[in-house]
């Protein structure tokens, strides 16, 4: 069984800066301090935030944790995925769990959307578990990401 979910988001700031989050580890810090009641920490396993860069990710308040690793980061068309590797979802039967980001310009030169999906695949017998998917986080994400980023832009510019 396979399906998806997807979310955009418009920022106020212009895609070249988006991506300066969103194409890099500071993402996942950003993550861990924007969210602490999702996320204790993090840990780069290997890597240095390109394709094939591995991160464990610890969930708060504390004893569940997955690993994923980013599959694709590509600067120019300014779209990262990663795959999950270890835990989360594919201790439920998932064979499949890819988040993309992918930032999008809009025709006005100071904003753009960010675009956030989810991919799965799951064994039959785990159909049920299909259900477990949810937008939600990948939403709070991009918001507080959307939030941060414009606050700051304004700021500095």
């Amino acid at each position: 069984m396979a399906g998806g979910v997807w979310e955009e988001v418009e920022v106020k700031v212009p895609a070249s800066e988006a991506w300066k989050l969103y194409g890099s580890l500071l993402l996942a810090k950003f993550v861990v301090e924007a969210l602490p009641d999702r996320f204790s920490k993090f840990e780069v396993v290997e890597g240095d935030g390109s394709a094939g860069t591995i991160l464990h990710f610890f969930l708060a308040p504390g004893t569940a944790s997955y690993k994923e690793k980013y599959t694709v980061v590509d600067d120019e068309r300014r779209v990262k995925e990663a795959e999950l590797v270890e835990g989360g979802f594919l201790d439920l039967g998932f064979t499949l769990y890819r988040v993309r980001a992918e930032v999008i310009e809009e025709g006005k030169e100071e904003e753009c959307v960010v675009r956030g999906s989810i991919e799965y695949e799951l064994k039959e017998e785990a159909a049920a578990n299909a259900a477990l998917v949810s937008i939600e986080p990948l939403r709070a994400i991009m918001q507080a990401a959307a939030d941060y980023l414009t606050k700051n832009y304004s700021i500095t510019n």
